[in-house]
């Protein structure tokens, strides 16, 4: 195999959570740019039509089922009906995550539910995913990506529950992966600053001119946000046989942030 085609996913099956939008459309088409089948949820079944119309243009096949993930059975539901129509599923990105009313808190000011709704979003769903992805994993393999945040590492004021719950998916990626290896590989990539919709209602960059300003004031040394297909570059890394000895791992894509 020459080592440009370790990097290929031809004959795999991906579900890639989140993947109505932003971060998860661009890992989901990349997956299948790859060669990857994919199985896409979110809650909003339009924006999961538009991009398997999007998956199957490029001779991919695609599932677009809505699915809440924070709801267990729902997940349940997603690998048993990407196994039924797919045929297997070999990949699985826990990308669904945010703050779900798009409110940045400090610790000490977050009323109890918000905080709640943030650890089920960002790192319940994550475990739920992996444990369901494990389950049916358990005898072809593969390789579980969860999409972790820079936020995860050091102080985050303003935006403490997010940060926490994102430092808890790396920590629950190292301990996975050593649990199912060497059958299943466990990693994760941490996105720096990528204006998506979600990003910019949490940061206030409605406008370019703010986008800017923040931009700024971050101090990013390659000069710019990330893309999505940045994003989505590194998760095809780590689910491909090119990352087959690595296993346990948090790549940051931050711009050297």
């Amino acid at each position: 195999m020459g080592i440009l085609d370790r990097f290929r996913l031809d004959g795999e099956v991906a579900v890639v959570t989140g993947a109505g939008k932003g971060i998860g459309r661009a890992i989901a088409i990349a997956l299948a740019e790859a060669g990857a089948d994919v199985a896409l949820a979110s809650r909003t079944q339009a924006d999961l039509d538009a991009v398997a119309a999007e998956i199957t243009a490029l001779g991919r096949r695609a599932l677009p089922l809505a699915t809440d993930a924070t709801d267990a059975r729902a997940l349940e539901n997603l690998a048993e009906q990407t196994v039924a129509t797919l045929g297997k599923l070999t990949i699985w990105v826990n990308n669904a995550g945010g703050i779900p009313d798009g409110t940045p808190r400090y610790l000490t000011r977050t009323p109890e539910e918000n905080f709640d709704a943030q650890i089920a979003l960002n790192l319940k769903a994550v475990w739920t995913g992996s444990s369901v992805a494990v389950r049916h994993m358990a005898e072809s393999g593969g390789a579980i990506v969860n999409i972790s945040s820079r936020s995860a590492y050091g102080a985050q004021v303003k935006n403490g529950p997010y940060g926490a719950a994102k430092a808890a998916v790396n920590s629950l990626t190292a301990t996975l992966a050593a649990e199912v290896a060497p059958k299943i590989r466990v990693n994760a990539v941490a996105p720096g600053p990528v204006p998506t919709e979600n990003f910019d209602d949490c940061m206030g960059t409605d406008t370019p001119e703010k986008r800017e300003k923040l931009l700024a004031l971050i101090g990013i040394p390659m000069g710019r946000y990330g893309e999505p297909e940045d994003i989505a570059a590194a998760v095809v890394f780590m689910a491909s046989p090119a990352a087959s000895w690595i296993t346990g791992q948090c790549l940051y894509v931050t711009g050297g942030r």
